[in-house]
């Protein structure tokens, strides 16, 4: 259908048939104000964000637009395996441009409270969706087969969404049980959809990903793979309630000590990768890795469009000119076999794959496929042999208007790996240059927390975040069952929302902690206790780290809209956040984002 037609909403139907569909399509439609809401479920759901096509001519010239904007044409086509044209502009710094701050609401916002997801219009609304036409409200859902998942796509962004924990009384399950989380992948998604002017979807906001995509002070381990620091302190919301704070710090080694790396590249070339957020820079972003690895690493590099295609045989870090020229000759265009790439991936991987040498592939990718093996199940089915032998993933997310973060986010838990989204050359750095040896260097691996709560001290907790990383109670001890990694220098921070008996006893609760050495098969544990003199008598008295890991996750619940935050306020959040910035430059950018975040939410309920 021409651009002229597909603007308009009408479809071409021949003769007399016209009118009268017509007539019917617009007589049958809802309005779309009157969409019912429902609640969050517990399995995974999901939401995309879409709008109107305004700067998809210019998109290589400009910023990534805004999250609301959808993909280029080239994307659109991806779907039929039509080849898309060819991105000529090269990644730059201006991906990350935005404001670098946002006017205050002042005194104070009201209380956020943001609307569930909304349930699927009419098939009538779909229809007009497919025809190209630009929509103000969501499109019709349409299942997005990912397995066992019961996520739901409306179409280009893919988020899962989980209910958020609630408070536990203690009396009925004094056990909390989870694995580690290191992604960052959540973090930076929010942050784009702020800098672009938005608030994200609450379903896009994972608390644990907040919160561990800042660096805290602690002390690291003079021997093992880490330490464990405890704090707690009163509520800034309710005076009633305290938060707990359980922080690990995995031990640090430094570039020159680490294994040699064996490193897989699979980058996405379909047709949807075009735009200038996307192949560009997931090539620069590969430049930068090989920029920062050793004499001894290796690098290889895999494609998947329609079909997939050995790009780089392994070859020396070193060697950067021909690395180059091999990157540099990518384009995108065609369909999404990511299923047959990650299968020739891992192939390469497996046969690297040593207790001397990390071998890991890294996919660069939209998150979307279409051919094929398109669900991480049949994927990591493919591949589950290599994962047992040691190969481990790194899953990096670019762009906006079809990426499938709850694709994303799977790969990466099941393929003992990370998740991570970059948005702009200085997020590449951070992933690829800073946080490099910690991405590639595991020194734990199934990773499990368990906190037994004192009965007679805590009458109520509840964890914030690591829904999707939930373990059951009797599985803690089963090393059959699959956890999170800790890589060098990673620390891992989660926080709890507790309620104290009167006159609550000194022993609060025991954390432990169970993990296997990396090329290990059964798991060590280690115990520490929670008592009340890990609580400060004020939350002033607290550390800077602890008070700005409770501002960051604070304000990701609120984001999230979750219940348990119901009457918290970003002021409070960021003026605690700015009192913890201790001139780290990503703390200082997130008290801008909350700026923005709150200047959103007065708009939103101003009507504006």
């Amino acid at each position: 259908m021409s651009p002229f037609f597909s603007k308009r909403r009408v479809s071409l139907v021949s003769g007399a048939l016209l009118c009268a569909s017509l007539v019917s399509a617009c007589s049958s439609m809802e309005p779309a104000q009157s969409a019912p809401r429902t609640e969050l479920r517990p399995q995974a759901m999901a939401t995309t964000e879409r709008a109107s096509k305004e700067e998809a001519e210019s998109q290589l010239a400009r910023p990534p637009p805004p999250p609301s904007t959808p993909a280029p044409v080239a994307a659109r086509k991806k779907v039929g395996d039509v080849a898309a044209d060819e991105a000529t502009g090269a990644a730059s710094e201006s991906l990350a441009a935005a404001p670098s701050s946002t006017a205050r609401a002042e005194p104070a916002e009201p209380a956020m409270r943001r609307a569930a997801p909304a349930k699927a219009l009419k098939a009538t609304m779909g229809a007009l969706a497919g025809s190209g036409a630009p929509l103000q409200q969501p499109l019709e859902k349409g299942k997005l087969d990912l397995g066992d998942d019961k996520s739901i796509a409306e179409g280009g962004n893919t988020f899962e969404a989980y209910k958020p924990n609630a408070f536990t009384e203690t009396a009925k399950d004094n056990l909390s049980t989870f694995a580690a989380d290191v992604d960052t992948a959540s973090y930076s998604m929010a942050r784009r959809y702020l800098q672009q002017g938005r608030l994200p979807p609450t379903q896009a906001v994972r608390v644990e990903e907040f919160v561990n995509y800042f660096k805290y002070r602690y002390t690291p381990p003079e021997e093992g793979a880490f330490t464990v620091h405890l704090e707690g302190a009163p509520s800034p919301f309710n005076a009633r309630r305290q938060f707990v704070r359980v922080g690990v710090q995995g031990k640090v080694v430094s570039r020159s000590q680490r294994k040699p790396a064996h490193l897989v590249f699979l980058v996405d070339t379909s047709g949807s990768m075009a735009s200038s957020d996307k192949l560009p820079l997931a090539i620069e972003s590969i430049k930068i890795a090989v920029k920062n690895l050793n004499e001894n690493d290796t690098v290889a590099l895999v494609t998947y469009a329609g079909s997939t295609r050995d790009v780089l045989p392994p070859t020396p870090a070193t060697d950067v000119k021909k690395i180059h020229a091999a990157l540099d000759s990518l384009s995108a265009g065609g369909g999404t076999a990511m299923g047959s790439g990650m299968e020739l991936a891992y192939k390469h991987a497996v046969k690297k794959a040593a207790g001397g040498v990390v071998s890991r592939v890294v996919v660069l990718t939209d998150g979307d496929a279409n051919i094929g093996n398109t669900t991480p199940k049949a994927m990591l089915a493919s591949i589950e042999k290599s994962v047992a032998e040691g190969v481990t993933l790194t899953t990096v997310g670019f762009g906006m208007g079809n990426y499938h973060d709850s694709l994303m986010e799977q790969l990466a838990d099941k393929g003992n790996g990370n998740s991570f989204y970059v948005d702009s050359l200085k997020e590449a750095r951070k992933v690829f240059e800073t946080q490099l040896t910690g991405t590639l260097e595991v020194i734990a691996k199934d990773v499990k927390f368990q906190v037994e709560f004192n009965p007679q001290a805590v009458t109520r907790y509840r964890l914030m975040g690591y829904e999707n990383r939930d373990i059951a109670d009797k599985d803690f001890r089963d090393d059959k069952v699959d956890a999170g990694e800790i890589g060098a220098g990673h620390t891992v921070t989660a926080l709890y929302e507790v309620e104290l008996a009167a006159d609550a006893p000194q022993a609060l609760a025991t954390v432990r902690i169970r993990a296997k050495a990396p090329n290990g098969t059964e798991a060590k544990e280690q115990a520490f206790p929670l008592t009340r003199a890990n609580l400060k008598p004020s939350l002033d008295a607290a550390s800077a780290d602890f008070r700005f890991a409770v501002a960051v996750a604070a304000t990701a619940d609120i984001l999230r809209a979750a219940p348990a935050a119901e009457g918290w306020s970003l002021a409070t959040t960021q003026k605690l956040a700015e009192g913890a910035v201790a001139g780290d430059a990503d703390r200082t950018e997130f008290v801008r984002l909350i700026g923005q975040a709150r200047a959103l939410t007065t708009a939103s309920a101003s009507g504006r």
